[in-house]
């Protein structure tokens, strides 16, 4: 029976270089989020018809996302890599309006405040659009599934 949706993350310790208690916040608040409620379902037939759930580990290798995607019982089922060229921008432009959107809320009016977390939206949904598009013929996600799996991603890109 079909199962298709993820119940583990593991993202590579070796490609975060450098963390701050806010990034770890938005780290374990996209992991507990997107195990809470996701679809995740691989285009490709599996043997035995394996269809979920799905444990998947993420890292950047030469400039590509590589998305480990195994069964439940940790077996290797395919490992899916996306060139990352698309999203420089993206993730360029969520750091800054993320920075922004911090010192905000150390510092500024509660209006301020929204405003910047409003623009911090709009860049995050553009980005999961683009995220559910690149998967297109390879994976099934839903919007809010690619919305933290971009977090994600993010999280990845972090170079101190």
């Amino acid at each position: 029976m079909a199962d298709p949706r993820i119940i583990a993350v593991d993202l590579d310790d070796k490609t975060i270089i450098w963390r701050n208690a806010d990034v770890e916040q938005e780290r374990r608040i996209a992991i507990f989020d997107l195990l809470e409620g996701n679809h995740f379902r691989p285009e490709r037939d599996y043997p035995e018809g394996y269809a979920g759930p799905f444990r998947i580990a993420l890292r950047v290798e030469e400039g590509r996302l590589a998305i480990d995607i195994l069964s439940e019982d940790e077996q290797r089922l395919e490992t899916l890599i996306l060139g990352l060229g698309r999203f420089r921008r993206p993730i360029k432009d969520y750091f800054a309006i993320c920075d922004n959107y911090y010192q905000a809320i150390r510092q500024a009016t509660p209006q301020q405040i929204e405003t910047v977390d409003m623009a911090r939206r709009g860049i995050h949904n553009d980005a999961a659009e683009l995220l559910k598009e690149r998967l297109q013929g390879k994976i099934d996600v839903d919007f809010d599934t690619a919305r933290r799996l971009f977090t994600l991603i993010c999280v990845l890109h972090i170079r101190g």
